[in-house]
This record gives structure tokens, C-alpha cells and sequence, in this order.
């Protein structure tokens, strides 16, 4: 296997050096693969990699210097003023005041006597780092936004106790969830800042915290809308067209907010096969209402089915996703926007853990609002199900998270807990699959129980917790399928992970945010003037189902390819021959084929990291427009509406 796959294929990386002599030798073999780099003011290297410029601004102050990656509006003067904040010793909070900038984007800063990097408020912009060094030198840390970048720039190897945690039917709980795969490095929680010294020693504090829920929903709407308006307008600013998704409320909110900027947007709504599916109905809607928008529609036959060319995916991604198994459904209106000469394409993903919330948020209003609590209670207990002892034993249950996760640990192969469970716990407890191996399920026992004790939650209480673990989780979707659009020279953008947008709906006081009487309250007040009437106070959701159970009996025979020569088998995680006989089965979506999701797409990661970089398909040169895939036959069409 190539190491440096990553290095010479990945279209935008960066890695952040300390500024000392003893990283010379990182230095000159990552300078080898990169395009751009910046110095710190001592000259040595600060931040190399690959990067559209346009996507940079930095800033220099009194010897700090301070550079900003990603999507925002920040000007040199912005970031001038955010250096000469870094350069007051032990100021976190001025510069964090200085640099509270609409978008979304990593901020590094380059002091006297360390570097700063700072993470995202979820995991959309991550970071991660470990230590290294050679001899006479003495240990360095460095850090990167890509895992697999810093994997290969300091030889880590593959970690395989961490790699059986891919394999749990729901993913890796918090904290490990997207944490990398090799030995050695660690990720940056969403919400912190890395410090890292120059003599090696390293720091991880917290740079933001969720707001207090105390804002009344009229006013919460109006702070939402203008947070999404300049989330937007960042994004949109001296483009002369965008695409964007148009299919349920939270995207349809996000597209016609951008049809407000006079920027030209081109929308795409995907049919699904099952007739409950009314995305297109609303969206022609929406269309027809706003005048001016140019509206395609893939028809639900040329949208691929789950597990579509699962035996021979060839992206690059840094983690495993279990957006995997989807890859060719989802990408499809990505390369259909790319086609049409967008650079940018903007989706709705983070409207619905932000927006609709959950209901764990009842364990603290309990306590506050007893009365609307459990009228609420009763709401959700009818509409889902729940039985009155489940919703009890949930309630009564306040011991702490590493206590849950503790039982997590316990109970890996007891059966998966009922559908109808209540969704008021810190999570849905995941379990090891039929085919993890013995082996598989002792490393993960040890993995957990080794975590559980010093762990905190994510947030205050067990919804907030959920909440923002949520996040945490869909964001990387957004970021894998950037790093899958990447070769194509579209962007992925997500607005509704900007810290902003976050602060203004987590404000909104929660018997208002969430409820089981309204379908997202907070962003059906929030549009009022901005999304027309005629589909303003939708309260449906399509789901795809059907795409799941179809594309299963469809692509079974890749599937099966998949669970011969296992890599996860390999690695004694799986054991083949049942993972091969669960693949033959007839499978229930929502019960039984998720179950796959996780392995599959380990599996598939694995196989990954074994590809050279002549044998990626598309590989893109650092910057400049790939073109399009010659001919069109691999790419959904669309039916186009004006």
C-alpha cells in the first residue's frame, strides 16, 4: 500500500507546525507535497498544504499572526485586528471576541511560544493532532484538518482496538465517534481549541459553549433568520450562481433564503419511489411561488438505490462514514450541480437535530415547567408509542453519563433495544453485530470502559447532550461528502453548522423549540416572508426506505463481493461467513439492514487505504476546475423547471 495516498491525491489539506528547529524534517517532507505554506515571523514554517486561496485570509500583529480556512467574509483588516487580540498574552477571550465572524472556518494563530488551532463548534471543521519527533531533537506536536494527512506525514499505523468500535450497529459513542484510526492521534472535540507548545507539550481547552434557553420563540425566530441570512450571504457573496438542494423544509428554508441575495440558484429536488415521498410536490410549490429559480427534478428512477457501487467506491476520506452505503444516491445531484458549472452547493443537513430537536430535553423541564413537561410527554408517548413504564424508567434514571456508558460496555451483544423505545436517554444504546468476532467485542468493552472514567457529556443534560452529539455526527455526513465532492471542484456547504445559526436556535427556550404539537416551530416563524406561504408550514418528511430494502435485493452480489477477503476478517473484527450469510438475507430496513451500515462501510474504508494514487479514479490536482466525467451516462438526469 502507497502511504501517501492522502498526500498526493486529497485536493485541500493543511498541517500546522510549531515554530522550532525540531520540525524541520515534517516540514520538508510535507513542503514536498504541497502547494502553499506560510510562515511563522521567525520564517520557519507554519502552515503548509494545499488550499484555494479565495478560501484564506491572515493577518499579522506585534508577531502574531493569525490565518482563517474555509467559508466566510473575513477581510485582512478583520483578521489584523483577530492577530493583534492573539498577541495580548493569555487573551482567549478577546481573540474569541475578535474573531466571531459569521461562516464557518478554522482559525490558527501563530504567538511567541505556541501555535493555536482552533476546531469547529461541531464536527464539520475537526482537528487533530499527535506527537512526534527525531532523535536529537526532542517530541513536536503537529496537527492537521485531515487524519489521514497527519497519519501519513508521521508513519502512525492503523490502530485495529479502535477500528472494532466502527463495527457497533449505531457507530462509536461519544466521545470516540470520528475519532481517527491510527495510533497515536487524537481528535479536537467540537467546541475547543488545540494549543500546542513549542517544546512539544499540548493543551485542549474550551473556546465555546452552548447559549442558556431562555429566549422566547418570536424573538428566537427573527435572531435565527438573520443568523441564516448572513450565513448565506457569506456563501454567496461575488458568486454569479449557486446550486442547493430543494427537497424538505430545512433545505427548502436554506434555498430560498439564498434566492434573496441575487445570486442566481439553481435547485434540485430527487424523487423517491415511495408515493408517501412529496418532496417534488412541495418543491415545485415553493418554485412556482418564488418565480425566477431554476428548478431541476431527477426522477426517482435515476436515483440510485442504497448500496449502489458499494464494491468499487474510490473515495479518499480520512475517516470511515457510513454515508458509504448511500454514496452514489447522494452524490448524484452533486454531480449533476457541478455539471451545471456550480462551485458551491449548499444543503439543508443540520436543520433536523438543530430544529426538531429531542425530546431528552424534557428531563431538565421537568424540573422547571413540570406541567408543560408532561403534557408534552403524553404528546410524544401517543405519537410514538412509548409505554408509560419505559417513559418512567427513562425519567427516574438520572445517573451520569459514564454510567450509561458503562452499560453500553455491558451489554454489547444483549439484543438491540425495542423501536419503540423512548428517545429520552443520553443515546440509543448501540450493540456489537451478529458477526463481530469475540475479539472484536473484548477490545471494544476495553476501549469504553477505559473511557468512561473521567468522561463528561457532551452538553448540560441529557438533551443538549443528544443534541449536539447529533451534530456532531450528521456534520461529518457534510464533511465526507465534501471530501467526496472535492475531485468534482464543488463545495459542500452546510449553514446550518455555522456557530452562529447553532447559538441562535439552542437559545430558543425548549418547550417552544420542540414539541410534538408543531413540525418545527422555530424555523416555520423564522420564514415568514422568506419561504412562500403555499409551503411555509409543511409537516411532512420523505424518507427512503424503499431505497434501502430495493437496493439491498439489487446490489446483493456487491455486497457479497464485499465480505470476500475481508479486511475487517483480516483483522480478526468479523467473522466472514456469518457477515456473508446476514448479506444473503431478506432484511427489514428499519429493523435489520442498518444493522450493516457501520461494517460495511469500514469495509470499504479499509480498502481504501490499499488503492495507489494511479489508481483513483478522478484524482484532482490541487486547484483549477477537474472536468466533468466524459459522457453522461453515469449521472442521474433531470427534468428542468423555470
Amino acid at each position: 500500500m502507497d502511504q501517501s495516498l492522502s498526500l498526493q491525491v486529497v485536493r485541500t489539506w493543511f498541517v500546522v507546525l510549531p515554530d522550532t528547529d525540531a520540525v524541520g524534517a515534517l516540514a520538508v517532507k510535507a513542503l514536498s507535497y504541497a502547494d502553499r505554506s506560510l510562515t511563522h515571523a521567525s520564517g520557519r514554517p507554519w502552515l503548509v498544504g494545499r488550499w484555494a486561496p479565495e478560501t484564506v485570509v491572515t493577518g499579522e500583529c506585534r508577531g502574531a499572526r493569525v490565518a482563517v480556512f474555509g467559508e466566510h467574509a473575513v477581510t485582512a483588516r478583520d483578521a489584523e485586528r483577530a492577530a493583534a487580540a492573539a498577541a495580548v498574552a493569555d487573551s482567549p477571550t478577546a481573540l474569541d471576541r475578535a474573531a466571531d465572524w459569521a461562516g464557518s472556518f478554522h482559525l490558527v494563530v501563530s504567538g511567541a511560544d505556541r501555535v493555536m488551532v482552533r476546531a469547529g463548534v461541531v464536527d464539520l471543521r475537526r482537528v487533530f493532532h499527535t506527537r512526534t519527533g527525531t532523535p536529537g531533537r526532542g517530541p513536536v506536536s503537529v496537527a492537521s484538518d485531515r487524519a489521514d494527512v497527519l497519519a501519513e506525514l508521521v508513519g502512525a499505523d492503523l490502530d485495529e482496538r479502535r477500528i472494532a468500535l466502527e463495527v457497533l450497529t449505531l457507530g462509536a459513542p461519544y466521545p470516540r465517534a470520528g475519532d481517527p484510526l491510527w495510533r497515536g492521534l487524537h481528535a479536537v472535540p467540537g467546541g475547543h481549541c488545540l494549543t500546542m507548545h513549542h517544546d512539544g507539550r499540548t493543551r485542549t481547552s474550551r473556546w465555546w459553549s452552548p447559549p442558556d434557553p431562555v429566549v422566547p420563540l418570536a424573538v428566537g425566530a427573527g435572531r435565527l433568520r438573520e443568523a441564516l441570512d448572513e450565513a448565506i450571504e457569506v456563501r454567496t457573496r461575488g458568486r454569479k450562481l449557486v446550486t442547493s438542494d430543494l427537497g424538505g423544509l430545512d433545505s427548502t428554508a436554506v434555498c430560498c433564503t439564498a434566492a434573496r441575495t441575487g445570486t442566481r440558484v439553481v435547485a434540485y429536488t430527487a424523487a423517491i419511489h415511495d408515493e408517501a415521498g412529496d418532496d417534488v410536490y412541495w418543491a415545485k410549490r415553493t418554485v412556482a411561488a418564488l418565480n425566477g429559480i431554476e428548478h431541476h427534478v431527477v426522477p426517482a428512477q435515476d436515483v440510485a438505490m442504497t448500496f449502489d457501487g458499494i464494491d468499487a467506491l474510490e473515495d479518499v476520506l480520512d475517516t470511515p462514514s457510513i454515508l458509504t452505503v448511500d454514496r452514489n444516491r447522494r452524490m448524484g445531484i452533486v454531480e449533476l450541480a457541478a455539471a451545471r458549472g456550480s462551485d458551491l452547493h449548499l444543503t439543508g443537513l443540520g436543520g433536523d437535530e438543530l430544529l426538531a430537536g429531542t425530546p431528552a430535553r424534557l428531563h431538565a423541564l421537568l424540573l422547571t415547567h413540570p406541567l408543560i413537561a408532561w403534557r408534552a410527554l403524553r404528546g410524544y408517548a401517543a405519537k410514538y408509542r412509548w409505554s408509560r413504564s419505559g417513559v418512567l424508567r427513562h425519567l427516574l434514571d438520572r445517573s451520569p453519563y459514564r454510567t450509561w456508558l458503562g452499560r453500553v460496555a455491558r451489554d454489547l451483544t444483549e439484543p438491540a433495544v425495542p423501536d419503540n423505545e423512548p428517545l429520552l436517554g443520553w443515546a440509543v444504546p448501540p450493540r456489537m453485530p451478529p458477526w463481530a468476532t469475540p475479539d472484536a467485542v473484548t477490545a471494544v468493552r476495553e476501549v469504553l470502559r477505559a473511557e468512561r472514567v473521567d468522561v463528561e457529556p457532551r452538553g448540560r443534560g441529557h438533551g443538549e447532550h443528544r443534541e449536539l452529539v447529533a451534530m456532531d455526527g450528521i456534520s461529518q455526513w457534510v464533511r465526507h461528502i465534501g471530501q467526496m465532492a472535492a475531485p468534482l471542484g464543488i463545495g459542500i456547504s452546510a449553514p446550518y453548522y455555522d456557530a452562529h445559526v447553532i447559538e441562535a436556535a439552542l437559545a430558543v427556550r425548549p418547550q417552544e423549540r420542540i414539541t410534538p404539537w408543531r413540525y418545527k416551530p422555530l424555523i416555520v416563524e423564522a420564514m415568514r416572508g422568506v419561504v412562500p406561504e403555499a409551503s411555509r408550514t409543511r409537516d411532512t418528511k420523505a424518507n427512503a426506505t424503499f431505497e434501502e430494502e430495493a437496493g439491498l435485493r439489487e446490489h446483493r452480489r456487491a455486497l457479497l463481493a464485499l465480505c470476500e477477503d475481508s479486511r475487517l476478517a483480516r483483522l480478526g473484527l468479523v467473522d466472514e461467513r456469518v457477515l456473508r450469510e446476514w448479506c444473503r438475507r431478506a432484511l427489514a430496513a428499519g429493523t435489520e439492514s442498518y444493522l450493516l451500515h457501520p461494517t460495511i462501510a469500514c469495509e470499504v474504508w479499509l480498502r481504501s487505504r490499499e488503492m495507489t494514487p494511479s489508481h483513483v479514479h478522478r484524482a484532482a490536482t490541487p486547484h483549477g476546475r477537474e472536468s466533468a466525467p466524459t459522457g453522461t451516462s453515469a449521472l442521474p438526469t433531470a427534468h428542468r423547471e423555470t
